[in-house]
This record gives C-alpha cells, sequence and structure tokens, in this order.
C-alpha cells in the first residue's frame, strides 16, 4: 500500500491502530517526514530514576492523542514515525547506571573513586551513536525529534546539526540551568547538557525560560557570557505577570532573542510539577502547558526556522499521566516544526 493509499484508508477519527506506530499512525520510516530517535538513557540522574522508560511511555500514551491539530488540521498526512529503542543503548544505559550509582555512594562516603571515567567513557558512546543516527537521518531529508532519556541525551545531535548549519541557537525550557561543568564527577551529566553544547561554537545563542534551580557558578556563567546566554529566570516572569506583563510581551522579548535558525531542548521539568510529577528532578513553579504551547509557536511564527528538538525527563512513574502529557507536547512540537519548515 502505498503512503497516499494508507492517508486515504485511515480514519483518524477512529482509535490508534493496535500494531501503529507514533499516534496511532500507520506510516513506515520512509513515509514519514518526521522521525523521532528514542534515546533510553538515564546514566547520570541524580535524583529519581525512569526517564529510560520514557521513550516507550510516549509511544504508548500518544496512541491516545486525538489528531486533529487548530494548527495544522492535516498536520498527521505528512507522517512521523518513532524507530525502534536500540537494546544495545538501553543495556549500556542500565550497566552504567549500577557503576554511576557506586561511584555517587563513594562521593558521600567520602571514598576515593575512578568510576567517574568509566561512565565517561559509556557516555561519549552514546553521543558517537546519537550523532551518527542523527546524521544518517538529515542526510535522508527528515525531521528529526530526540526523546530522552535524561537530557544528557542530545550532544551528539547539536553536534550534527552544527555540521549544517553555522549559526543556531538553543530555546532551552528548563526547571535548571544544566551549566555546570561536571556534576557528581560525570563530564557528560544531564546537569551539564548545556555547558557541553555551548563548546559547539556554531551555537551562537542559549535562551533559557522557566529556570529556577541553579547554582552560585552557573549564575557567574550566565553573567560572563557577554550575551550568549539569555535567561529568563522563573521568578522574574512571575514578577512580571504579577505586576500586570502579559505573557505574549514576555514571549515576544524571549523569541527576539533567538536567531534563525531554533533548536528546541524541552525538558519536561521545565512545567509545573503538577504535569510531570514523576520526573527525575522536579521543581516547584515552572510554566503551564498551554504557555510552553505559545511559546514554541510563536517562535514559528516569528518566522525563524526549527531545526529540530528534543523532549526529555519523562518518567512514567505508576501512572500515565507524565507521558500523557509528553505526548500531547511532543504532537505540538512536531506541527510547529513541521510548520517552521513549510511542511503544511
Amino acid at each position: 500500500m502505498t503512503k497516499e493509499e494508507k492517508i486515504n484508508a485511515f480514519d483518524p477519527n477512529g482509535v490508534g491502530l493496535i500494531e501503529s506506530n507514533i499516534f496511532g499512525l500507520p506510516f513506515s520510516e520512509e513515509e514519514s517526514d518526521i522521525v523521532l530517535l528514542p534515546v533510553p538513557w538515564e546514566v547520570t540522574v541524580s535524583y529519581s530514576a525512569g526517564t529510560a522508560e520514557g521513550p516507550l511511555a510516549i509511544l504508548e500514551a500518544s496512541k491516545q492523542v486525538d489528531l486533529y491539530d487548530v494548527d495544522a488540521p492535516n498536520a498527521w498526512k505528512s507522517g512521523l514515525y518513532m524507530l525502534q529503542a536500540d537494546e544495545h543503548i538501553k543495556l549500556l544505559s542500565d550497566n552504567s547506571r549500577t557503576i554511576a550509582e557506586q561511584h555517587i555512594d563513594s562521593l558521600t562516603e567520602n571514598i576515593p573513586s575512578l568510576l567517574n571515567k568509566d561512565i565517561d567513557i559509556a557516555s561519549k558512546k552514546l553521543n558517537d551513536w546519537v550523532e551518527d543516527n542523527t546524521s544518517k537521518l538529515l542526510q535522508e531529508n527528515k525531521i528529526v525529534g530526540l526523546i530522552g532519556g535524561d537530557h544528557s541525551t542530545p550532544l551528539g545531535y547539536l553536534r550534527t546539526l552544527a555540521k549544517k548549519y553555522h549559526d543556531f541557537g538553543i530555546l532551552q525550557i528548563d526547571a535548571h540551568c544544566d551549566l555546570r561543568d561536571t556534576y557528581e564527577g560525570f563530564e557528560f551529566s544531564h546537569a551539564s547538557i548545556m555547558f557541553n553544547a555551548l563548546k559547539i561554537p556554531q551555537i551562537s545563542k542559549l535562551v533559557q525560560v522557566g529556570i529556577r534551580d541553579f547554582c552560585e557558578a552557573e549564575a557567574n556563567l550566565i553573567k560572563q557570557s557577554k550575551g550568549r546566554i539569555q535567561t529568563f529566570f522563573d521568578y522574574q516572569l512571575k514578577e512580571g505577570q504579577f505586576e500586570g506583563e502579559s505573557w505574549k510581551t514576555q514571549v515576544d522579548r524571549i523569541v527576539s532573542h533567538l536567531p534563525k535558525h531554533v533548536y528546541i531542548s524541552f525538558d519536561i521539568d521545565g512545567l509545573d510539577p503538577k504535569l510531570c510529577p514523576n520526573t527525575g528532578t522536579p521543581v516547584a513553579g515552572g510554566l503551564e502547558y498551554h504557555q510552553a504551547v505559545y511559546l514554541i509557536k510563536a517562535v514559528q511564527e516569528s518566522k525563524r526556522e526549527i531545526i529540530g528538538f528534543d523532549l526529555n525527563e519523562v518518567a512514567p512513574g505508576d501512572t500515565e499521566w507524565d507521558a500523557n502529557v509528553a505526548a500531547r507536547l511532543l504532537y505540538k512540537m512536531c506541527v510547529f516544526t513541521g510548520k517552521s519548515k513549510g511542511l503544511f
């Protein structure tokens, strides 16, 4: 059956097919314009685990998402597909997590340990794997979204994009700055993703939104960045709103700092934790769901090009709630990324 025949035979108002892929759609990888790369990785998580189960949980929850979207009613016809999670990456994550826990325990007990070196080696393997796979997908002219996993996972993807774009920015929605040089001795910690990303010279701007948990070293790095890092702290956004400033005004100011090409890095804990209670490091405050969607929509409507995205730190816990919210957020990210590229 051709893609056109599948579109004609598919009922977008019905129930997702049992053997279907993401969002209950019938398309193959080859037929899909948007391809999602799952990365079940949580080696350096520092509080609660579970994010390695995020991609599969989102996949299952996505089949309950209605496909009609007011911003792009026919977006589903472009084809969306999630690749199967790589079992070797999951196994490497599981084995490395055990070693990481031993290293973290040694820190609390003040016992010298060199186990962090083993974790750095494993993380480099993960980064190379992500870079190789995203490079292949971009060569096939796919729009790529990365689904973690902890927030350390997109570094390889950012390196791939740096080969294609000589100048791009990151819009980071997050509760944390993730600007630590290292954390708990790990070079590629989830708490260091943006510190490591800024080593890529093609990334000219980092715009952070919703930040409400950070250390002094991170605050100093922002101040010393000469404008390369622009942080919209959650308390500042809330104070502005309490004093009468609209979200639209704030969003316009946020978007104005972004260059023409934008990568969106979304840590689910950037949302209010009532929307993601099982995420690894929840923090009081944060964005409401529709605030986040409005921000991403504003990037697209500003005629900037969204060149890729990631969605990370989704931990299903004992309920489907976190994955349910994440699946709906994922669909909106696909919609606005596709629109920004003129896909529909």
